[in-house]
């Protein structure tokens, strides 16, 4: 067999395979010559048919084979002497013609780019700080007494926070549209529910009062017959129900699973709870940064044909959430071309990545791993018995080893960039972190 190699662009490779037909041949007749041992065919006992007989049933197909292996071997043969890395499949073609003996073939393929990382000294990271006190604690508290509220029957007008039960008719041009019509509909006044007119027209309302106000939707609602739309609803008042939240009581300390109902014990919860969040959405602003810092300080050109395989992943990954939404994908067309770039940025990270962890020793190591699991152990009511699940088998401990090893990867970049810290207050944090 003999090979040669063309460069075709940055990544792009071509490679000329030429196979000796005598070869083929030769293992055509040695594997139809060891199938004949086995097979099976009617009239004949095992290991007793002719080999002409093989070789009229199974000759196709054994050289399709034979001719595959040869290609692949010399291939693979070319791409080793030549201390090439292969990116993806290679696309391998017959030449139309051919020397007499001899079959040629092209293969065409990308290899992976050299990834260099540049001098990130002059590369600023972000790092917030923040501590949890009693003012973070107290709000929560806050927050999960207005998820348990209850509510009862108030003898006034309606007004913010309150829950209110009404018919409501909403006409287009003089008639009633789809869903725009229903009776006995609770509502939180000032929950978000309903478009803020509509929301306001709810308000000042008692018992029997019936409401009539025009309503524009806005140009980017959701029902395409409706949006920048302007029409009428009536609406009539059937109760109201005052908000009643919970006493912050040894009651409710146990709702919250707290034993004993200790008060106390609840906040230290409570806190620590909201630590590890602060903690956790700390390292994730600090990961984007990093990864973000890393990722501009490399240039190089990405394999197409790996963009192309994580496209497909993610056209895949977002039909599968389609399809939890309830939402039929055969009448949702879902294009790579959509994921194009996000999936570019993601395989140009990920070469990133895996140079920088080779370079620099950044496996994740047992004790590390153990520790992950550990902290996300906390989280649960049986700390002992996630940690046993995990351990059970070694594919359970991979998204921990692929964390373990971003995080190292983001120590690493720190400890090459200009970090300052920054003091942020708790609904910063969370509403950057919600924003990303």
């Amino acid at each position: 067999m003999q090979t040669n190699e063309v460069t075709l662009g940055a990544l792009e490779r071509r490679i000329d395979l030429v196979v000796n037909l005598a070869e083929v041949e030769a293992q055509v007749a040695a594997r139809l010559k060891n199938l004949g041992r086995t097979v099976k065919m009617a009239g004949f006992r095992p290991g007793k048919v002719p080999l002409k007989m093989v070789e009229q049933s199974y000759g196709p197909q054994v050289r399709n084979e034979v001719l595959g292996d040869a290609v692949e071997a010399a291939f693979s043969k070319t791409v080793q002497e030549q201390n090439l890395r292969v990116a993806g499949y290679p696309n391998i073609v017959p030449k139309e013609t051919s020397v007499e003996g001899k079959m040629e073939f092209v293969a065409t393929f990308e290899v992976f780019p050299e990834v260099a990382v540049g001098d990130l000294a002059a590369s600023e990271i972000e790092r917030p700080s923040l501590a949890v006190g009693d003012a973070e604690v107290d709000r929560t508290i806050e927050v999960l007494r207005k998820q348990r509220t209850t509510f009862v029957k108030a003898e006034r007008a309606s007004q913010e926070g309150d829950r209110v039960t009404i018919d409501f008719t909403g006409r287009k041009d003089g008639e009633v549209f789809e869903g725009g019509q229903a009776s006995d509909f609770p509502v939180v006044v000032g929950g978000g529910q309903m478009l803020p007119d509509f929301d306001a027209a709810l308000r000042g309302l008692n018992v029997g009062d019936s409401k009539t106000f025009d309503l524009t939707f806005p140009a980017e609602y959701h029902a395409a017959n409706l949006a920048g739309q302007t029409v009428q609803f009536e609406i009539t008042l059937k109760a109201v129900e005052a908000p009643v939240l919970p006493e912050v009581d040894a009651t409710f300390a146990q709702a919250l699973g707290v034993p004993n109902g200790d008060t106390a014990k609840m906040r230290e919860e409570i806190k620590a709870n909201l630590e590890r969040e602060v903690a956790r959405r700390i390292r994730a602003r600090v990961r984007d940064q990093a990864l973000e810092v890393l990722s501009k300080a490399c240039a190089f050109d990405v394999p197409k044909a790996l963009v192309d395989g994580e496209a497909g992943r993610m056209v895949e990954a977002a039909k599968r959430d389609l399809v939890q939404r309830g939402v039929d994908v055969k009448n949702v067309p879902v294009s790579k071309d959509w994921f194009t770039e996000q999936a570019s940025n993601r395989v140009k990270l990920g070469l990133i990545v895996a140079e920088v962890v080779g370079k620099n020793s950044l496996n994740a190591k047992p004790e590390q791993i153990r520790a992950r699991v550990d902290d996300l152990a906390q989280t649960y009511e049986k700390p002992e018995d996630v940690v046993r699940w995990y351990y059970s088998k070694p594919e359970h401990l991979r998204d921990i080893e692929d964390a373990v090893v971003e995080d190292n990867v983001v120590e690493w970049v720190l400890g090459q960039a200009k970090v300052s810290d920054k003091g942020f207050t708790f609904e910063e944090l969370m509403e950057q972190a919600q924003q990303a």
